[in-house]
C-alpha cells in the first residue's frame, strides 16, 4: 500500500472514530415518543462563595436560586441540589409524569422518587426539582439519579447519571 493511500485510509478511520466518540457523548435520550434533551444538575453548597469570572453568566444560576433570600438563614435554607430536565414528547394531547429517582449520600442504595404531573405540554418543556431543607441536611447531596418521562404505566424515555445502576 502506498503512503498516500495509507494516509487516506487513516483519515477515514480517524473521522469514523471521531464520529462514534461524539455520538457516544450525546446528552440526548430518545425513547418511545419522548426525548430528554438534557438534565442539568446544580449543587449549591456554599452560598457565600463567589466565583471570580470575566463572564457574568457564570454566577447566574446561583444568583437565580438565591434571588429573594435576604437573611443568611434564608440563603442557607436554599443550599442543596437542583435538577432541571429539558424534554419533549411527540403526542402532546395526553398528560405525562416527569419522574426523578435518586439516591442520597446518607441513604446508601435506597431509591427515592419525586414526580410532577404535566397536563399542558408544550413543544419544548422544562421541569425543575430541588432537594433542599431538612431532607438535604439529614440525608446529604444526591449521588445518583434517573430522570424519566412516563405516560400511564409506560416509561417513554429515561436518562440517568453515570453512577446510576
Amino acid at each position: 500500500m502506498s503512503l498516500p493511500s495509507l494516509i487516506s485510509h487513516s483519515r477515514i478511520i480517524l473521522a469514523a472514530g471521531l464520529g462514534l466518540l461524539l455520538a457516544s457523548c450525546s446528552t440526548k435520550s430518545v425513547g418511545n415518543g419522548a426525548t430528554i434533551t438534557k438534565v442539568n444538575p446544580y449543587h449549591l453548597k456554599d452560598v457565600n462563595a463567589r466565583v471570580v469570572a470575566a463572564d457574568p453568566s457564570i454566577n447566574f444560576e446561583k444568583d437565580s436560586i438565591l434571588h429573594g433570600a435576604i437573611s443568611q438563614e434564608e440563603r442557607i435554607a436554599r443550599q442543596g441540589d437542583y435538577f432541571t430536565i429539558f424534554w419533549t414528547v411527540e403526542d402532546r394531547s395526553q398528560p405525562v409524569v416527569v419522574r426523578l429517582e435518586y439516591r442520597q449520600k446518607a441513604t446508601g442504595l435506597t431509591i427515592k422518587k419525586v414526580e410532577q404531573d404535566v397536563a399542558e405540554i408544550g413543544r419544548n418543556n422544562v421541569t425543575k426539582f430541588s432537594f433542599i431543607g431538612d431532607d438535604y441536611v439529614s440525608n446529604g447531596p444526591v449521588t445518583a439519579w434517573r430522570a424519566s418521562i412516563v405516560r400511564g404505566s409506560q416509561v417513554l424515555t429515561s436518562y440517568n447519571s453515570y453512577l446510576w445502576e
